[in-house]
């Protein structure tokens, strides 16, 4: 597989073949939105409307799967997520183009932004100083496990993602050299079964460490709220 290489430059910043094919995928995801949702019916769905809902509740119904009654919460950021993974991962099956995900510093933007949601939703449950305090629980001492814990994942989750993508590629690539075009096709179809699976992958895992964000600071207050009502209840018995 090529490394990326530079298009152009705006100033100082070089802008490399990857980030230009992550704005065609941005470009096309949008206006292809655009063109399946402007024209909705209730009363005579078309195929396209009808494959989009089957996508949307498919989604939807994994995401009360972990966290239930937070779909309507958690579905532009984790939907979106799982589909833009999804067409970055099939890109590499279009001539002359690469993977953005097999890109480090496409993965490793994508994990920054899950480690920023996990924080995110987390606070947004309930509050910053209740989320805070889940990394003193049960105890202090624990602080710095949970910080590289959270470091770790979020380091792991860009590293899987790149590595899978970039040996998928490579692999396809030297099967092809050496096979010849004799087996495109199944190839082909690895490649996309393998893209489908890897995009669902870190969708999931980045849906089970937001629950983990937001369920933590939950356990965490509930279990203040019951420390705090024992003695009531102790002086309630006596």
């Amino acid at each position: 597989m090529e490394a990326a290489h530079i298009v152009f430059q705006l100033g100082f910043l070089q802008i490399t073949s990857t980030v230009v094919t992550t704005w065609g995928i941005l470009l096309l995801l949008g206006v292809g939105a655009w063109l399946a949702t402007r024209n909705l019916s209730v009363a005579s769905p078309g195929l396209v409307q009808t494959a989009l809902e089957g996508a949307v509740q498919s989604i939807e119904a994994a995401i009360e799967g972990v966290l239930p009654g937070r779909s309507g919460l958690l579905l532009p950021f984790v939907g979106t997520l799982w589909i833009f993974v999804a067409v970055a991962n099939l890109t590499g099956l279009v001539p002359e183009l690469h993977s953005p995900t097999g890109d480090l510093s496409t993965t490793a933007a994508l994990a920054f932004l899950v480690f920023l949601s996990v924080h995110w939703f987390g606070i947004r449950s309930s509050s910053l100083k209740t989320y805070l305090h889940h990394y003193l629980t049960p105890s202090p001492v624990l602080l710095p496990f949970h910080l590289l814990g959270e470091l770790s994942r979020t380091l792991a989750l860009a590293v899987r993602l790149f590595g899978n993508i970039m040996s998928l590629e490579m692999a396809a690539l030297l099967v092809l050299l050496v096979a010849g075009l004799l087996v495109p096709v199944p190839i082909l179809m690895l490649h996309i079964i393998e893209a489908l699976v890897q995009a669902y992958i870190f969708g999931t895992l980045a849906l089970i460490y937001i629950a983990g964000g937001m369920q933590s600071q939950e356990a965490s207050h509930a279990s203040d709220t019951t420390s705090s009502n024992a003695p009531d209840k102790k002086g309630s018995s006596t």
